[in-house]
């Protein structure tokens, strides 16, 4: 299992996104949390395994609504944290 944490830049505050990263997170069956970030980004800490994450970071990108997502950057962190439900902050 591995820990992500995305920072997503573009329109991605006051639209939705993080709606729309919860959704895709039960989809996807994401642990962690999503939140806005003082700069406009929006900070998503996402575990599960590798190719569930890709998948994951994939629909990420896929904007809905007003929502657009112009770079998502990628850290992976090691942690030994085990998130339990994938929630909005």
């Amino acid at each position: 299992m591995q820990t992500w944490e995305l920072t997503a830049h573009g329109r991605v505050q006051g639209v939705g996104f993080r709606w729309h990263a919860w959704h895709c997170a039960k989809k996807h069956s994401v642990l962690g949390y999503v939140r806005n970030q003082p700069d406009g980004t929006v900070l998503v800490v996402a575990q599960a395994d590798k190719s569930v994450l890709d998948a994951f970071a994939l629909d990420l990108q896929h904007s809905s609504g007003r929502a657009e997502v112009r770079r998502l950057e990628l850290v992976i962190l090691d942690t030994t944290k085990r998130y339990n439900d994938f929630e909005i902050r």
